[in-house]
């Protein structure tokens, strides 16, 4: 199933930067692949940017192992 879905409303997604942790993603979304295929549909998911999951997208709390930080607070 390749995912050519035209949004038709718009939708309300929020993306926090958690303090070293991942991304937390709310609201509804389609994660894809990098051929655009449709991964998972979620309400709510946390992605990793440590680099270090196994499970990427998806955080695999691998951050606390690695100690990754960042104040998630961007560019001042």
């Amino acid at each position: 199933m390749h995912h050519n879905d035209v949004m038709t409303e718009q939708q309300n997604v929020t993306i926090t930067v958690c303090e070293n942790g991942p991304y937390e993603v709310i609201g509804e979304v389609d994660i894809l692949d990098a051929n655009g295929e449709l991964i998972r549909h979620v309400t709510k998911s946390y992605l990793c940017r440590c680099g270090h999951s196994e499970k990427k997208p998806y955080c695999d709390n691998s951050h606390k192992k690695f100690e990754f930080t960042d104040d998630g607070l961007g560019p001042q």
